[in-house]
């Protein structure tokens, strides 16, 4: 299948994951919204694509405010008069830390935009699929979303397990509609988002193991740009409720081989 004259929505997509996810598509040929919550990187995005030749709009969004997700919906429409994709992949990380280091309000902000925020989209997009006949729907999972331990990422892991669940969930509620739901695990993606990783004091020797970590499981942050493009591509309704994992069949397991021998050399230490 191919993205050529999609209208193809993704959140957080001026930095990171999501601007990978949003070129990829535009490459493909497909009509692509791009968002943030600072207007300012959402037109400077939007300048640097265009100046690439791709068919791109922009528009300021914090996904976590009630009325914005709506009003991105709204724009799409109303520049490209549809959206045939929707990736709902703006998050927010908390960190390396124990769950006692991390305030209430900061926790209430991390539920918030990875998980309700997710759902409100989904709320409004899912109705709009159905009254245009069909659409690709992708939740950007993570680290726990197979709902496995994740020590000292605790909140995130939980946000993203419940969206794992969510999608299997909305998928079969909707599965009589032309419609796709999945979500997509990233694996370990080196962007300024893991870079820049607020890190508890105790456990600060985990900044030394990251390079061995991203040696054995990383994945290029382009690679999970045209992996989600790929997905994005399928035709509506065919397939759904899949969990999709970049890192899969020889590669994973070459990997978790590389973290056992880093393990056994005490290159990599703890459980986390």
């Amino acid at each position: 299948m191919s993205l050529k004259g999609k209208v193809v929505v993704v959140t957080g997509s001026t930095r990171g994951i999501g601007r990978a996810i949003a070129e990829a598509c535009a490459r493909e040929g497909g009509r692509v919204v791009i968002c943030s919550r600072d207007a300012q990187a959402v037109e400077t995005a939007t300048e640097e694509m265009t100046r690439q030749g791709f068919e791109v709009s922009g528009q300021e969004c914090d996904v976590s405010v009630p009325g914005d997700v709506e009003k991105l919906l709204q724009h799409a429409t109303e520049t490209w008069a549809r959206v045939d994709v929707w990736v709902n992949n703006a998050g927010l990380s908390g960190g390396y830390r124990p769950l006692d280091e991390m305030d209430p309000e900061e926790i209430a902000r991390i539920v918030d935009v990875n998980l309700t925020a997710t759902l409100r989209a989904c709320r409004i997009v899912i109705p709009h699929f159905i009254q245009e006949g069909g659409g690709v729907l992708l939740n950007i999972s993570g680290k726990g979303g197979r709902g496995d331990a994740s020590p000292f990422t605790t909140v995130y892991a939980a946000t993203k397990a419940a969206v794992s669940s969510l999608t299997k969930s909305l998928a079969l509620e909707n599965k009589d509609h032309p419609i796709s739901i999945h979500s997509v695990l990233p694996s370990m993606v080196e962007t300024d988002l893991l870079r820049d990783v607020k890190t508890s004091p105790k456990l600060a020797d985990s900044s030394e193991t990251l390079p061995y970590v991203l040696k054995a499981i990383g994945v290029k942050v382009d690679e999970v740009g045209r992996f989600v493009a790929g997905i994005a591509a399928q035709e509506p309704g065919k397939v759904t409720g899949k969990s999709y994992s970049v890192l899969k069949g020889p590669r994973l397991m070459r990997g978790i081989a590389l973290l056992t021998w880093y393990r056994l050399t005490g290159k990599i230490k703890g459980s986390g």
